[in-house]
C-alpha cells in the first residue's frame, strides 16, 4: 500500500497542500480529483521526490520511498516531456532499458503496449508526428514500459477520444490488477466513476473527502427519491414536503424527508401499481461539485473568523 500521511507544503507564503492523507491500496485504482490549483499535482510530485514536503510522510507498504522505490514508480506527468524527434519504438524500448531492462525485452514490451494502445503501425514514425491523442497514448505507454510497482498518473486521458479513453482504461486496469498501486487524476468525471475503485477528492490544499466509491456516494446520498408507476406521476406535485424535479409521465424524480418520501409511496400504492421506488444515489461529478463548493463556503468563513 502507498500511504501519504499529513503532507503539507507551501510556496512563499501560499500553501499549496495542507496536511494531505491517503491511502493507495494494492490491486486498486484510486482517483485522485480536485478543480485547477487544488493540490493534485503537487501531492504526486512529492509522492515522487521531486518536491520535497515541509512535513508529513510517504511510505510504501510500510517502509519510506526512498530512490530505491521510486526507481520502480512509474508516472506520467501532465505535461508532455517525451522526446518530439524520436521515433516511439525507439523512444519506449530506451525508457525500458533505463531501468535495467536487456535490449530484446525492452523492445517486446514497447512493441506490446503500442500493440495494446492501438499504434503498432506507428512505431517508427517521430513523436511530433502523432496527433495530441496519440501522443497521449505513448506517454501513458512510456509510464508503463518498464512494468512499474506503483503507478502515477496525472491527466492520463486528456485529449482522448471515447475508444481511446476505452483502451487506455483496459491497459492500466490490467496493470492494477497485477496488484499495483494506481493513483490518477482527471477531470473527466465521468470515467473516474467507471474506472475507479476509490476516491480522493482533494479542494484548496486539502483532502475533503476520501474512500471506496461505493461508500462515498452512500454517505453523500440525499433525499432524492424516484418512483415509477403504471398510471400518470402528476399528483406526486401536490403531495406535501416534496420538490419535484424531473417528471416524466409514469415517473417522477423527487426531493423529500423520508418521512415525506414515505407517504408519496403509500398514496402511490393506493393509486395503482408501484412498479419502483428507491433513493437516488448521486454520480460522482454531484458529489465532487457539492464537496468543494461546501469546501470554499468553510474556507471563506474560515478566513473571516481570523
Amino acid at each position: 500500500m502507498l500511504s501519504v500521511r499529513n503532507i503539507s507544503r507551501s510556496f512563499g507564503t501560499a500553501r499549496a497542500v495542507d496536511d494531505v492523507s491517503f491511502d493507495v491500496g494494492r490491486g486498486r485504482l484510486t482517483g485522485f480529483v480536485g478543480g485547477n490549483g487544488a493540490g493534485k499535482t503537487t501531492t504526486m510530485r512529492i509522492i515522487l521526490g521531486v518536491l520535497a514536503p515541509d512535513s508529513g510522510t510517504v511510505t510504501l507498504d510500510g517502509s519510506p520511498v526512498g530512490q530505491s522505490a521510486l526507481h520502480g514508480f512509474g508516472y506520467m506527468p501532465e505535461e508532455r516531456g517525451l522526446y518530439p524527434k524520436m521515433e516511439i519504438g525507439e523512444q519506449l524500448a530506451y525508457l525500458a532499458r533505463l531501468h535495467g531492462i536487456d535490449k530484446p525485452g525492452a523492445r517486446r514490451r514497447a512493441d506490446d503496449l503500442l500493440e495494446r494502445l492501438g499504434l503498432i503501425e506507428r512505431r517508427r514514425d517521430k513523436l511530433e508526428s502523432l496527433s495530441l491523442g496519440n501522443q497521449q497514448r505513448v506517454q501513458v505507454a512510456a509510464a508503463l514500459v518498464h512494468d512499474p510497482d506503483v503507478l502515477i498518473l496525472d491527466e492520463p486521458f486528456s485529449g482522448l477520444d471515447p475508444l481511446a479513453v476505452d483502451e487506455v482504461v483496459s491497459v492500466i486496469a490490467e496493470h492494477a490488477a497485477r496488484d499495483v498501486p494506481v493513483l490518477f487524476s482527471s477531470h473527466q468525471l465521468e470515467v473516474v466513476e467507471r474506472l475507479c475503485d476509490d476516491l480522493v477528492i482533494i479542494a484548496g490544499g486539502r483532502v475533503r473527502a476520501a474512500g471506496e466509491r461505493e461508500q462515498l456516494r452512500a454517505q453523500h446520498t440525499g433525499d432524492r427519491w424516484k418512483l415509477e408507476t403504471s398510471s400518470d406521476a402528476g399528483w406526486v406535485r401536490d403531495a406535501g414536503g416534496v420538490r419535484v424535479a424531473e417528471l416524466a409521465g409514469t415517473s417522477v424524480l423527487f426531493d423529500a424527508e423520508p418521512a415525506a418520501a414515505d407517504a408519496v409511496l403509500r398514496a402511490a400504492l393506493e393509486r395503482g401499481t408501484v412498479t419502483s421506488f428507491r433513493p437516488v444515489r448521486p454520480t460522482l461529478g454531484e458529489i465532487f461539485r457539492d464537496i468543494v463548493v461546501d469546501a470554499a463556503a468553510s474556507d471563506k468563513e474560515e478566513v473571516a473568523a481570523r
